[in-house]
């Protein structure tokens, strides 16, 4: 981790925390079942994307991430992990996220192979849940249509959104070479919300009991 990454506590949190990643190609559905999972008891759902919309557009920090995602790309790695840490650390503060209660639960994050290395002293990822799209093309028409109906002008445009796939291939995807086999699981994407969530809890259920059992009290 850089020596230049502020973080809020140094001695403080119980580093690392454990987490579950929520990963696929853009538009997989990894939102809607993060959003799911949050109101479910022992989990704490934290959405990159999300964080970034919310930053002041006129910080130096929203107008490069704002930059970046215009030409749907990922933003600098060191600034991206800063972002994220001070976010969590305030949803920390806030009781928001308590880490001995929640497992925390992250998608868009990490994004490439130089964030899982920043992030691993901060996050000890007990699950990769994979989302599995057969058919991309249907998931740019749901990124088109998310587009139109909550305002996102980042995916407003096709090419930007295409641009977003091929950066996915391209230095998200290794990602799945990172993290050992044994954690990384597969569910198909292209079903209904109930279904998908029902698989992601058949994994992380058993993570939750394990790290968390006062939650069974």
């Amino acid at each position: 981790m850089p020596s230049n990454t502020p973080l809020l506590h140094d001695q403080g949190p119980p580093y690392p925390y454990p987490a579950a990643l929520i990963f696929g190609v853009p538009g997989a559905g990894k939102g809607t079942q993060g959003e799911i999972l949050t109101k479910v008891p022992g989990f704490f759902h934290l959405s990159s994307g999300v964080i970034f919309r919310k930053l002041d557009p006129k910080s130096e920090e929203g107008r490069i991430v704002r930059d970046y995602s215009a030409r749907g790309e990922l933003a600098p790695d060191e600034i991206t992990i800063r972002i994220f840490l001070n976010w969590l650390e305030a949803q920390r503060d806030a009781e928001k996220f308590r880490p001995r209660d929640q497992l925390l639960v992250l998608d868009g994050i990490p994004r490439s192979i130089g964030q899982c290395e920043m992030l691993e002293p901060y996050i000890d990822v007990k699950a990769l849940i994979h989302f599995v799209c057969r058919n991309e093309e249907i998931m740019i028409k749901r990124i088109r249509r998310r587009a139109a109906m909550e305002n996102r002008v980042d995916d407003a445009s096709e090419s930007v959104t295409r641009r977003r796939f091929e950066v996915y291939h391209r230095e998200t995807s290794p990602i799945l070479e990172y993290y050992p086999d044994e954690i990384i699981h597969n569910v198909e994407a292209d079903r209904i919300p109930a279904e998908v969530c029902h698989d992601c809890l058949g994994f992380l259920a058993p993570i939750v009991k394990e790290h968390f059992p006062r939650k069974l009290a």
